[in-house]
């Protein structure tokens, strides 16, 4: 039987606010984290960096520091200020919940911090990150690219390589080449001709060849031709304006200039060498608990794009 006394008592212990920054000690159950464990929504505070995901997504793997922090047994995690905080990389950290969200990594093309993101992902004990990481860092391409430019006195003559056709295949999707036809009868109080697209030479399936000016030796009636690079709707005819919208678009799209040379003085060639680290496969796994029994990782055919940002 309660007194008033007591039956007071239990009410103050009911009703006082929690001490989020009382410590625990290591092995024992946090009530507070144990608290977090229910809440739909988790807030994350990574080094300073806050992020906000629900607690199925951290207890994907069972195995993990993350799903042990919410049943509140790693003295690595602490509540603070309602949040569950860890003094780790808070940018990296993107990547560990991406993969726990997805089960998959994806990774920008130009990523280079394997070595740190693998040390994250150990801390968190995410073996099956750290192997697809490995598998990652195998599984990159160096692709190159390289555009030759021959300028001369009233035309530009343009050929461009790529180790990897499909760059090659987008590329022919985007640059146009339009000619006039001087045979044609068109409106004298007009500027130009009427233009009309002709295709692309494609000496093989790594490189291309265009040309943009007036070609006086040509000796057909295509002889002044412009050139076009989506999404860019402006018809180029000077070659030095096409070069730099070419080098302009090859930047934007993850290219990065590593060389200049001339290759024949007396001809007028230039040639300006590309690189950009390429991934041709989605890297996942499929197991959904985190149990070493289906531990399954496996491959997904993954689009290669060649798009501008």
């Amino acid at each position: 039987m309660f007194t008033i006394g007591s039956l007071g008592n239990t009410r103050d212990e009911r009703t006082k606010p929690l001490n989020w920054t009382q410590p625990h000690r290591v092995g024992q159950k946090s009530p507070n984290l144990s608290r977090m464990n229910k809440a739909e929504v988790v807030i994350l505070n990574i080094g300073g960096v806050k992020y906000s995901t629900s607690a199925g997504t951290l207890k994907r793997y069972q195995d993990s520091k993350l799903a042990r922090a919410l049943e509140g047994g790693d003295p690595d995690f602490r509540i603070a200020n309602g949040q569950i905080f860890v003094d780790r990389d808070g940018s990296l950290f993107r990547y560990i919940l991406d993969f726990l969200r997805t089960r998959q990594l994806d990774l920008p093309s130009a990523f280079s911090d394997y070595d740190r993101l693998a040390r994250e992902a150990e801390f968190y004990n995410l073996p099956f990150l750290v192997e697809l990481l490995n598998q990652d860092r195998l599984k990159q391409r160096l692709e190159i690219l390289e555009v030759r430019y021959s300028l001369q006195e009233t035309y530009s003559f343009f050929r461009v390589f790529c180790s990897c056709n499909s760059t090659i295949e987008t590329l022919a999707g985007r640059i146009m080449v339009f000619a006039e036809q001087p045979g044609q009868s068109w409106d004298h109080s007009s500027v130009q001709r009427p233009l009309v697209p002709i295709p692309l030479q494609r000496p093989s399936h790594h490189d291309l060849v265009f040309q943009c000016g007036t070609d006086y030796s040509a000796g057909d009636e295509f002889s002044t031709r412009y050139v076009s690079i989506r999404p860019d709707e402006r018809k180029l005819i000077n070659g030095s304006n096409v070069l730099g919208l070419l080098i302009d678009t090859l930047l934007r799209e993850g290219f990065c200039l590593i060389s200049t040379r001339t290759v024949s003085p007396t001809e007028k060639i230039e040639c300006y060498t590309f690189e950009r680290n390429r991934r041709t496969e989605h890297l996942s796994t499929s197991n959904g608990q985190g149990e070493a029994s289906t531990n399954v990782v496996h491959f997904q055919a993954k689009k290669s794009q060649f798009r501008r940002r």
